[in-house]
């Protein structure tokens, strides 16, 4: 009496050894999914770190101006008030306030403060075969003074569009356009 139902259950079931091709492809392909994603997180990274360290640039470059302004004499305050910083380098001033020698009066220091202010702001003071190699992209620089109130706006062109919701009128309009604004109170 052979029963067939217990001789099939007594066989040893076969053994599959390694991979087929389907699971190495899958396997390829989630892990080239993984490395085009890290690849595409580390671009976007190095753009919003770009982002950052210009308007870090713009915020520093506006502190700067405001720290001179405090730093001279507060009558010589109007001397600063401009809407034309970064258009165009001017001369290096006749008289450097840099040494004890070229001691400056105040209105002396404000014609040197500009003048360094817009060389910072243009890039113009790192040049590399003579161009500049530093500062922000389509920089403009507006300060404007009502009494001892300053407020200084440092414009520049960022990288990518986005709504020109800007207050103030400093810099060529553009969907592309950036802006830092500093305001302070001068004794």
């Amino acid at each position: 009496m052979n029963n067939p139902t217990i001789s099939t259950s007594l066989q040893r079931p076969s053994l599959n050894k390694g991979l087929t091709f389907i699971e190495v492809l899958v396997a390829v392909f989630i892990l080239v999914t993984g490395i085009l994603g890290a690849v595409a997180m580390q671009a976007s990274a190095k753009k919003g770190s770009f982002d950052a360290m210009q308007r870090s640039v713009a915020s520093a470059l506006a502190q700067d101006i405001v720290e001179r302004m405090r730093s001279n004499n507060a009558t010589a305050l109007g001397g600063y008030a401009a809407t034309n910083y970064g258009e165009a380098l001017d001369s290096a001033p006749d008289k450097r306030c840099s040494t004890i020698a070229g001691l400056c009066s105040p209105a002396e220091m404000v014609i040197n403060d500009r003048y360094e202010w817009e060389v910072s702001l243009m890039g113009a003071d790192v040049v590399n075969d003579g161009n500049n190699r530093a500062g922000l992209t389509g920089v403009r620089g507006c300060i404007s003074q009502v009494a001892n109130a300053i407020t200084v706006v440092v414009s520049w062109e960022g990288r990518t569009e986005i709504a020109d919701a800007v207050k103030d009128s400093c810099g060529t309009a553009s969907k592309k356009r950036r802006q830092v604004i500093v305001e302070a109170f001068i004794n």
